[in-house]
């Protein structure tokens, strides 16, 4: 399982000086949806540039124009793009389609389809041409009371597509993401919130490889 830290800063500047600290621990850099919208596309290419050799995963959350939207962050340095499970289908299959051309990956996020049809819709998404997802519990979902990552993960049990998770992971609870069969595990205020960034991506590495 790879371990992937969301950026969900509100500059480069941040971005750049936890990366700094963290990156030779981390497999992803996903730039969150909330630094892209403040500082664009030249994120991306800051970062890419600053780490070449690391996955770069632009979580634009696209809604329409998809194979648009994921051109631009491919050709400023993203190796995947976010699309919303909400999307028409055409959407999604047009950043599909952009990631085929450019060699880069698509990741649909199924945040804001119900749980009781997240099965269904991955099976949709598949004949797309979608090859991972991500199951994702927002900051409101899980600031909601009775909200588990046990409880999410079930959602999409016994799914044979690659998945992300992202919803609060920490180093208490990454081993039920683990467990679950997951691709990724995506940690953002887990490590950028803690008092030692640096060691908190360690031990989240390290846990993640004695896990493997």
């Amino acid at each position: 399982m790879k371990l992937q830290v969301a950026l969900d800063l509100l500059s480069t500047r941040d971005a750049k000086n936890l990366l700094n600290d963290i990156a030779p621990w981390v497999d992803i850099i996903e730039v969150g949806t909330p630094l892209v919208k403040i500082e664009g596309l030249s994120v991306l290419r800051e970062i890419k540039a600053s780490w070449p050799d690391k996955f770069l995963f632009a979580d634009l959350k696209t809604m329409d124009a998809g194979a648009l939207e994921a051109e631009l962050a491919f050709d400023a340095g993203a190796d995947a793009v976010s699309v919303l499970a909400v999307a028409a289908d055409q959407t999604i299959a047009g950043a599909v389609n952009a990631a085929a051309k450019k060699g880069k990956s698509v990741v649909v996020d199924l945040i804001g389809v119900p749980p009781k049809q997240r099965l269904a819709r991955i099976v949709e998404l598949q004949k797309l041409g979608v090859e991972t997802v991500e199951l994702h519990a927002g900051l409101d979902e899980q600031a909601q009371e009775g909200y588990s990552l046990p409880a999410l993960l079930a959602t999409i049990e016994g799914t044979d597509v690659k998945f992300a998770v992202a919803g609060g992971i920490t180093l208490d609870t990454v081993d039920i993401v683990a467990a679950s069969g997951a691709e990724t595990a995506v940690v953002g205020g887990g490590i950028y919130n803690a008092k030692d960034p640096a060691a908190a991506a360690k031990s989240l590495k390290e846990k993640i490889l004695q896990l493997a």
